[in-house]
């Protein structure tokens, strides 16, 4: 039992030694085109996300757009997204996109213990998929769904797959107070960005650039 105890104590330490070195390395290598992973809640998070990424160059390609399982609206409005954008450029040679499913992590009044354990069934739902995609970038704005997807992309950098650079928008709609996914990935993301000046304030570390959705 001693040895067992003290196996699972060194792994526990090597982990955290990786996640440390995983979240302090911000080192973007140049490239033609980026992976880009978004995460599309549902409603006004989906709205915002592709505001967000209709700003982006098309060398955010491919597009992988995550959505909740139990989301019925999101696939046709991304879908509408890269329809109309694919008519407003139709000469660009990077219009590849997918869409994936993964289980929702909370439904709306889902009791905190349950949570914990639909959070981890997500999570083991969602890192073969992250796995299998690789993105260079996670970009997403609130919804439960990306903090299954964060902590598996953090895991491609923890065992020294791939590291890939996070970015968090905290929604409009959070002028004083961050969402729970947002207290969750404030420690996590490798670029967290809120859009009112009373969240700076009270979150130093995080980036204000105005009201960019």
């Amino acid at each position: 039992m001693l040895i067992l105890a003290v196996a699972i104590g060194a792994v526990a330490v090597i982990l955290v030694l990786r996640l440390w070195i995983v979240l302090r390395t911000q080192e973007v290598i140049p490239r033609e085109c980026f992976s880009l992973l978004v995460v599309a809640g549902s409603g006004g998070h989906t709205m915002e996300i592709l505001r967000l990424v209709g700003s982006l160059s098309n060398a955010y390609s491919p597009r992988h757009y995550i959505i909740a399982d139990t989301d019925k609206m999101s696939a046709s409005k991304i879908k509408s997204f890269e329809s109309d954008r694919a008519e407003r450029e139709p000469s660009t040679m990077y219009t590849e996109y997918h869409i994936h499913q993964i289980p929702r992590s909370r439904e709306v009044q889902q009791s905190w213990l349950s949570t914990v354990l639909t959070t981890m069934w997500a999570i083991w739902f969602s890192f073969p998929m992250v796995f299998r995609i690789k993105p260079d970038l996670v970009l997403c704005n609130g919804p439960g769904t990306c903090v299954p997807i964060c902590v598996s992309a953090l895991f491609l950098g923890i065992l020294g797959i791939k590291k890939v650079i996070i970015v968090y928008v905290e929604s409009i709609c959070r002028v004083e107070t961050l969402s729970l996914s947002g207290k969750i990935l404030f420690h996590l993301s490798d670029y967290f960005i809120v859009q009112w000046p009373a969240l700076k304030e009270k979150y130093p570390k995080s980036v204000y650039l105005g009201r960019i959705i």
